[in-house]
Formats: structure tokens, C-alpha cells, sequence
């Protein structure tokens, strides 16, 4: 790593670090946990002299939180924020260890590298240069390294927020992670500045029925109604429903590739999709609501009708149509059909204006000068869901400069998730720009 500066160079060491330390979070409290993370950060921010609170939820569902004076008391306080957990690896699928942070062809690799080991690893490279160094931000830092992201931040950021929302006063932005990174269009680096996410819930849907032999005839099988049910939702067509921030990213991609579209009309939208290259199913996913089952369960005998059929829906909500798309499950899941809640969280989108959105595009343009800045809607979620409890704007904003090719979207919980350290390099530089400036 001796072309990367000595900032960049303790960033991708820190981020390999953390990649070492298994956060695997199960969603059901069977993993390891996120402690021995969280003392790492608290021993790496320690080590340098700053004094970082430790919180648990519970046993070993670990938050660090740390507050950065700024130079400007007035200014309004920025939350940088990230999370130490990570999904399941199965080992056997990977080329290269999951959980050795293995550096190899320019590249750091492990489970977490893109989500989000790397961002940790910049932010935390950041603030300790930032001590080391006696340079200041402009704005107050709160410095969030949250447990529990990947199962909906109950055991983190929402637990936070709830216990300690004091550490958050003042503060009207936050950064953290899926945004920020580049895609190349029409030959144009495009950096995609996530300004809103979906809505999420999960929900779980009961049919109950007659039992009896499988040889007779039964006009109430629960299996029958529970399989209808999640055949007429997982094929059912979402209307479009493009939000001014799709619909300002779909103007700037037209204008760069010069194709033309329709905003009632989906086929005529794809092809600007497509000129995103890898990260189009990203894109593509937040044109409409989307509903997918996801798991599906009843019976314990083939020649048994059961008493009873269950289903599991992950549904994705364009902000703000939470209540209408409900009443279409409803609708398609039809008699019969129990409806519970397994999660839920809001749907989330601000502006892509105002003097912060100026200081994150100048962040990026000050290390690419010939860049597009354009703003997009996450398909999933992210702890500024939390957040905005507080009032506070949340951005999706880990700047990295990536290879045309490379299929950075389709890393977020996939196999051979891998970040590059060039990428990582220009993070810290952009980040770096951004707190001394925003």
C-alpha cells in the first residue's frame, strides 16, 4: 500500500481490521455480536486521545458514540455515522476467505468491505488525522458506530436514539452509508448521492384451513389459500411512481446519454436504467412499491392437509405510499389471509439542494473535477431512518471512485464483496474535504 497515503493507508488497515472481527448478524441474536468490534473503534479513537462513550442495548449489541467540537459553535451538528455488523458469509462461496481481510489485485476483501468496513475505516482514519494533525471541522462531529443495522437497528440506532438522544442535540445532517460511490455513464463519471430510501416491512401472512386426509376433497386448504395469496402478490405489477429525486436522477441521465423518456411509461424508462451500467437494479428497483414473498411454510406430512399455511412478504414502499400499498396487500392476499407486522420502518427523502447537498458535491468535485453529482432513492434502508426520529437529514454519502466495470451495487451482501483501495484513497480525501468545509 505505499502509493496510498499514509491516511488512506491506516484506512484500509483499520477497515481490514474490523473485516478480522466476525459481526455476522443473524437477525434472530444467535451472532457473535458486535462488541469486540465496538472496542476496537473505542480503542482506535482512545489511542489518539479522544474520550468515546460505549453503550449495549444488550449483551454484546455494542454502540460507540463520540462528539467532536467544531470550530464554528453556531453551525449546526453533522452525524457521521456507520455500522460494525455485517450479513452472513458462507465461506464455501467465496474465492477468497470472508473474514480475513485479504488484500489481493488492488483490492481489500471480506465480508463487510462494501458494507460497510470500508466507510468505518475511512471515518475512523479521518478523526484519528484529525486529532493527530489539531485540525478542526467546522461543524460539531457526532461520530455513530452503531450495532444491529442489518436487522433493522432495534438492538442500535433506534435504541440509541430512544436512550441517548442528548449525544444527537443540535444536529440537523447525517452521512453514512450507499451513496456517494461512482457509476460510469455515457463515458461521464456519475456519483449517485443517495437522498432517499424506501419505506421497509416485513410481514408474515396466516391462512388457516380444515385438516384432513390428502386424499379427500377439500374446498378449505389452508395450503391453497396461503399459496394463492403469495402467488397473486409476488406477481402483481406495481404502478410507477417516480419521486422528485428519481425523477431529477432520470433527467440527468438522459441529459448526459441524450435518450429521451416517458414518466408514465416504464419501458421507455429502462434504457436509462441500463446506462447505469451495474448498478441499474439498484435504479430500477425504485421506480415502484415492490413486494417479494420470501419464505413459504406449512405441513409436516404429504398425505396430511394441514390446519394452517404461513408466508413471509418483504415489501419496499415508496415514501410516502405506506398506507396505500397496504391496502393492496390486503386486496391481493384476499379472505382468509392473517396480516402481522415482523418490521416496519419509514420511507425517507430530502432535497437534493441546499448549502450541505453544495458541500458534499464539492467534496467529490474537488478530487474529480469532470464528475456529475446526481441524487437516487436506496431499495433498501439504512440507520438515518432512526436519525430522522430526531429531525435530522440523512444522506447516503461514502464517496469512492470506482473501475467502470465494476459491479460495486451487486457487492452489497453478495459473494466476493471487495472494495478498492485506490477508492478508498479518494474516500478520504473527499470525507477529509467535507468536514473541514460543511
Amino acid at each position: 500500500m505505499s502509493e496510498l497515503s499514509a491516511v488512506a493507508a491506516e484506512a484500509v488497515e483499520i477497515a481490514r481490521r474490523l473485516i478480522r472481527i466476525d459481526t455476522s448478524n443473524f437477525g434472530d441474536g444467535s451472532g457473535p455480536g458486535e462488541r469486540e468490534a465496538a472496542e476496537l473503534v473505542a480503542e482506535l479513537l482512545t489511542e489518539v486521545g479522544y474520550d468515546p462513550t460505549i453503550v449495549e442495548s444488550e449483551d454484546r449489541r455494542t454502540t460507540v458514540l463520540l462528539r467532536i467540537p467544531g470550530s464554528d459553535p453556531s453551525a449546526p451538528a453533522l452525524v457521521v455515522h456507520g455500522h460494525t455488523d455485517v450479513v452472513p458469509a458462507n465461506a464455501a462461496d467465496w474465492t477468497v476467505p470472508p473474514f480475513e481481510g485479504v488484500l489481493q489485485d488492488g483490492m481489500l476483501w471480506g465480508r463487510g468491505a462494501v458494507d460497510m468496513k470500508d466507510m468505518l475505516g475511512m471515518m475512523l482514519a479521518v478523526a484519528r488525522d484529525m486529532k493527530r494533525s489539531n485540525w478542526q471541522p467546522r461543524r460539531d462531529i457526532v461520530l455513530a458506530v452503531f450495532a444491529d443495522e442489518e436487522a433493522g437497528g432495534r438492538f442500535g440506532s433506534h435504541w440509541v436514539v430512544d436512550n441517548h438522544p442528548e449525544i444527537f442535540e443540535g444536529a440537523t445532517d447525517a452521512i453514512s452509508e450507499v451513496g456517494g460511490y461512482s457509476v460510469t455513464v455515457n463515458g461521464r463519471r456519475v456519483y449517485l448521492l443517495q437522498t432517499a430510501e424506501k419505506a421497509l416491512r416485513w410481514m408474515r401472512l396466516d391462512a388457516e384451513g380444515t385438516a384432513g386426509h390428502g386424499s379427500l376433497v377439500n374446498h378449505d386448504n389452508a395450503i391453497t389459500r396461503i399459496a394463492g395469496a403469495v402467488a397473486r402478490i409476488g406477481a402483481y405489477d406495481w404502478p410507477l411512481h417516480l419521486t422528485p429525486t428519481v425523477k431529477t436522477l432520470l433527467d440527468g441521465v438522459a441529459d448526459l446519454t441524450g435518450l429521451s423518456y416517458d414518466p408514465e411509461d416504464r419501458a421507455s424508462i429502462i434504457p436509462l436504467m441500463r446506462a447505469l451500467g451495474p448498478s441499474s437494479a439498484f435504479v430500477e428497483a425504485t421506480l415502484a412499491t415492490g413486494a417479494n414473498p420470501t419464505m413459504l411454510g406449512g405441513g409436516y406430512k404429504a398425505n396430511v392437509i394441514p390446519g394452517g399455511g404461513n408466508a413471509a412478504i418483504d415489501m419496499r414502499v415508496i415514501p410516502g405510499d405506506e398506507e396505500a400499498a397496504m391496502a393492496t396487500i390486503k386486496g391481493l392476499a384476499g379472505p382468509g389471509i392473517e396480516i402481522s407486522e415482523i418490521n416496519y420502518d419509514i420511507g425517507l427523502e430530502v432535497p437534493f439542494e441546499g448549502d450541505f447537498v453544495d458541500a458534499m458535491v464539492a467534496s467529490i468535485t474537488a478530487e474529480d473535477p469532470d464528475a456529475v453529482v446526481l441524487p437516487y432513492m436506496l431499495s433498501a434502508g439504512t440507520d438515518n431512518k432512526a436519525l430522522s426520529r430526531l429531525g435530522i437529514r440523512g444522506y447516503g454519502f461514502t464517496p469512492l471512485r470506482l473501475p467502470e466495470h465494476l459491479d460495486f451495487a451487486g457487492m452489497f451482501h453478495g459473494v466476493d464483496e471487495r472494495v478498492p483501495v485506490g477508492a478508498m484513497e479518494f474516500g478520504v480525501r473527499a470525507l477529509e474535504n467535507l468536514l473541514r468545509t460543511a
